[in-house]
C-alpha cells in the first residue's frame, strides 16, 4: 500500500492496473483502493497548493 501510495506521489501516469492487481492479491477491496488512491492525491494535492502559497514559510 506503502509502494503504491509513493508510485501516485512520484508519477501517477504510471499507475497500471497492475498496481490494482497487486492491493488486492494482499488482501485490499475496491473500496479500500480508491481510498489510498484518494487520501494519497488530496494530500499531494493540498502540499503543492500550500507550497504554492508559501505557507509555512518565514
Amino acid at each position: 500500500m506503502l509502494d503504491y501510495a509513493v508510485k501516485i506521489t512520484k508519477d501517477a501516469t504510471k499507475v497500471w492496473k497492475a498496481d490494482h492487481e497487486k492491493l488486492r492479491a494482499v488482501g485490499f477491496e475496491d473500496q479500500a483502493i480508491l481510498q489510498i488512491t484518494l487520501i494519497a492525491a488530496w494530500f499531494n494535492y493540498i502540499n503543492r497548493v500550500a507550497d504554492a502559497l508559501g505557507v509555512g514559510r518565514d
